[in-house]
């Protein structure tokens, strides 16, 4: 199945998950719920790790060489994903309590007394730390090299980086379908899963119908402060927008992204500078994602979604995915640790997010891509000013 995209085999894997779970006897479904049980506790291990990795060294390399474009850059995009999951936010708040319903199924798997099938065993591998320390750390590591004139901390953190993304692209990613399928295997068992689908249906459209939304309002902008026309801007865009729908992937996108940001006239060294950096930092169709899923999978399962819950949540994720690792799904690993900190899910909801996250995952990097032409735009248009 390594042949396949990932999106294929996630598809593949929850159809199959609904096949096994509606023929199979409870030892088969036990044999995956312990698999399942394992897959989480590496997991929870590497979160910590994955977060150290990737953010301290994401935080130390923005603070080098690149002066007062670099801070508009990144604050721009900063306030773009931030505004993408409020947007989400605002839009979940007022449709999910009216469009989906308490779902048995989802609710059981917040609960130990739950009908879903147990594992058959579990290995404890406690974290090094928690979520919130490996986060503080980060940031102290990361503001650190950031003021220092050395670089050997700085090295020795990209390494640790490059060895937690192979564990991430070698093992996390290639046995999630496997997780997915022991997940909704479970829950088809359990009763319940056709109501279930359906509601990921409605789910699904939101997503992508605010992120045509988000694309529509960033391009707005880059138009007025530009003075280009909005629909050239975008029609030039479409070329990048399809190709990260194939790759999910923001770094694999971005020759294309570059090419097609310079045809909307934007200067070649800040098309060359503002296009790699918002490959790491803006992510703003992957935050319209895990917000909406987030929200719409705790509303299924009969909790909170108080703007108390989830914005501390959304102004967490806009930095805790900065450098995710350029693999597809690389923006949930990064951001599972913020769903079990902050917004306190369980487990096996957290693995519903994924899933969802997952099956949506292209047209979230698609949306970020397109996103990274409009703030080159922007930026290009403050650069004029700024330089003289």
């Amino acid at each position: 199945m390594k042949k396949f995209g990932l999106l294929p085999r996630i598809i593949l894997s929850i159809i199959l998950g609904l096949i096994i779970g509606s023929v199979s006897p409870r030892w088969v479904i036990g044999i995956l719920s312990t698999f399942n049980g394992l897959f989480t506790t590496f997991l929870s291990f590497i979160i910590p790790l994955l977060i150290i990795a990737l953010v301290a060294p994401g935080i130390g390399e923005l603070g080098k060489g690149a002066g007062r474009l670099l801070g508009i850059t990144a604050g721009i995009a900063y306030i773009s994903t931030i505004f993408a999951g409020t947007l989400a936010y605002t839009a979940g708040r007022f449709v999910f309590p009216k469009i989906l319903t308490q779902s048995a199924t989802l609710t059981a798997l917040t609960s130990p007394k739950g009908a879903l099938v147990k594992p058959y065993f579990t290995i404890g591998i406690p974290p090094i730390m928690d979520v919130m320390a490996a986060l503080v750390l980060a940031f102290i590591l990361g503001l650190g090299i950031a003021s220092s004139k050395e670089d050997v901390l700085l090295r020795g953190l990209k390494e640790f980086s490059s060895i937690i993304v192979k564990v991430i692209a070698k093992i996390i990613v290639p046995l999630l379908p496997i997780y997915i399928l022991g997940i909704f295997a479970n829950m088809t068992f359990a009763g319940q899963i056709v109501s279930i689908i359906t509601m990921f249906a409605k789910v699904i459209i939101m997503v992508i119908s605010l992120q045509f939304l988000l694309i529509a309002i960033q391009y707005t902008i880059a138009s007025i402060v530009s003075k280009k026309n909005p629909f050239r801007l975008l029609r030039n865009m479409l070329p990048a927008y399809v190709t990260a729908i194939g790759t999910q992937s923001s770094a694999a996108t971005i020759p294309v992204v570059l090419e097609r940001t310079k045809k909307n006239g934007v200067k070649n060294r800040i098309a060359d500078f503002v296009i790699p950096l918002c490959a790491t930092v803006h992510l703003a169709g992957s935050t319209v994602n895990l917000t909406t899923c987030s929200m719409a999978v705790v509303v299924m399962s009969g909790g909170d979604i108080s703007i108390g819950r989830f914005f501390p949540f959304i102004l967490m994720l806009g930095v805790t995915m900065v450098a995710a690792p350029g693999v597809p799904g690389g923006a949930v690993m990064a951001a599972i640790g913020l769903l079990k900190s902050i917004l306190l899910l369980p487990e096996n909801i957290i693995s519903i997010i994924v899933a969802l996250h997952l099956a949506q995952d292209s047209f979230g990097t698609a949306c970020n891509v397109t996103g990274d032409g409009a703030i080159a735009v922007i930026v290009d248009k403050i650069s004029e000013k700024v330089t003289t």
